[in-house]
């Protein structure tokens, strides 16, 4: 199964992709999708043109995203919701399992505690995938978000996996669905 994880952004919306194949995770792609338009209409197309190319390049089996969390600008957090609502809409659009975690969630399955910083999750994130060299932050994000949503499914948390996780971590669009 091929996963598909998304770090939204309204300037650098990072990917990351992996394949999980006879209980082995494998590393595939990540990297960023680079907003470059002026103003948020056209952004928000950008955002849905590049996550609707990597699901064609990787036909992903569903999708993983950050939650909104709240930010100290109103206007960033509000930016945020958008990208990430371009993102959700093109990952139902095709058909996608769409199911979102909270930050403190994926430090705490990715890292081990939730107030990891970003660069034990980039640590973690090198080590578990096996990748040489160092990730983009944003990549490293949706790497650590699309990891998580595989052990979410496989019902353990974290680097222990010996414990069951919480079923408020994830939900499913699916159940909104018309």
């Amino acid at each position: 199964m091929i996963i598909l994880g998304i770090d939204p952004g309204s300037i650098r919306t990072g990917f990351g992709v992996i394949d999980i194949t006879d209980g082995q995770i494998r590393y595939m792609d990540s990297g960023c999708i680079r907003i470059t338009a002026p103003d948020l209409p056209q952004k928000l197309a950008q955002i849905y043109a590049g996550v609707s190319e990597l699901i064609a390049r990787h036909r992903p089996a569903e999708l993983a995203i950050e939650q909104v969390f709240m930010s100290k600008n109103a206007d960033s957090a509000l930016k945020l919701g958008q990208a990430r609502g371009a993102a959700i809409v093109c990952g139902a659009n095709h058909g996608l399992e769409v199911a979102e975690y909270a930050a403190r969630h994926i430090k705490q399955t990715v890292a081990g505690h939730g107030n990891a910083d970003k660069h034990q999750v980039q640590q973690m994130v090198t080590l578990t995938l096996g990748i040489d060299g160092p990730l983009q932050s944003d990549a490293s994000d949706a790497l650590a978000i699309a990891l998580t949503h595989h052990y979410a499914c496989r019902g353990v948390s974290g680097r222990s996996h010996s414990q069951k996780r919480r079923s408020s971590g994830r939900k499913s669009w699916r159940q909104f669905s018309v």
